[in-house]
Order: C-alpha cells, then structure tokens, then sequence
C-alpha cells in the first residue's frame, strides 16, 4: 500500500442534494465546489456558508486530500482508506478527481479520523477547520 500525504481544507464544507432536473446553482461557489448530476440527483459539496438554509444539506464536513497526483491505474488505494477509516468507525463521503482523491468526513469524527489515517502510515498536514 502507498503512503500519502493529506492536506486539512481549510474551511468546513456542506454536502447539498437538489433535485435530478434542478440546475446547478450559483451559491456552488468558492474554493473548494464539487458537481455531480446522475440520474437520481444533484449532489453539491462546497463551503458551508454558500448553502442556503432552505436546501437539503449535511453540514460540518472537513476534506482531506490525497497531496499530489494518483494516478488511474493505481489499485485498491480508496479501498485502503475507507477500510482503515470503516475500522475507525469512521463514515466518509468520497470524490475523486483527475488528480486526487479526497476523504470527507464530519469535523465531529476529523480526530479519529486523523488518528486512523496516521495509523495506516499516512501524514496529516493541516488542522480541524473553524466553524
């Protein structure tokens, strides 16, 4: 298995859910703005503070992300990770990008989260964001 350096988001994210035919709306902004359409839903991850009270939403979600690039080909390196993070009794919400990976966990469950990734033979560069 790789080892991997992650880095903390520095802002807390909320995971959005609007309707399948619902466009993608402007308050998806910021620094950090994941869009997935399927046939079921839209899912919007973005800061927390951009998501209208009205929306269906999860709040206080914290990112860590792969540092660097992990390739297409690479195996079983999501499994790893949400297997050292199931053991934890971690729940995580993933996205995976061209590059990177990145593990959204709840800032309720960031410490065991770290501790489970540190565990695994994983480096944690950041810190649990404010509110």
């Amino acid at each position: 298995m790789h080892s991997f350096t992650f880095r903390v988001l520095p802002e807390r994210l909320a995971i959005a859910r609007l309707p399948q035919d619902a466009p993608f709306p402007g308050w998806a902004a910021g620094s950090f703005v994941h869009l997935a359409r399927t046939p079921d839903e839209v899912s919007i991850v973005c800061a927390q503070s951009h998501v209208p009270a009205s929306v269906r939403h999860e709040r206080d979600r914290v990112a860590l992300g792969i540092v660097g690039v992990v390739e297409m080909t690479t195996i079983g390196v999501l499994a790893a990770l949400c297997g050292a993070l199931a053991r934890a009794q971690v729940s995580v919400f993933v996205i995976s990008t061209y590059d990177t990976d990145w593990l959204v966990v709840s800032a309720e469950q960031f410490a065991a989260a770290r501790a489970a990734l540190v565990a695994a033979g994983h480096a944690i560069e950041g810190e649990l964001p404010g509110a």
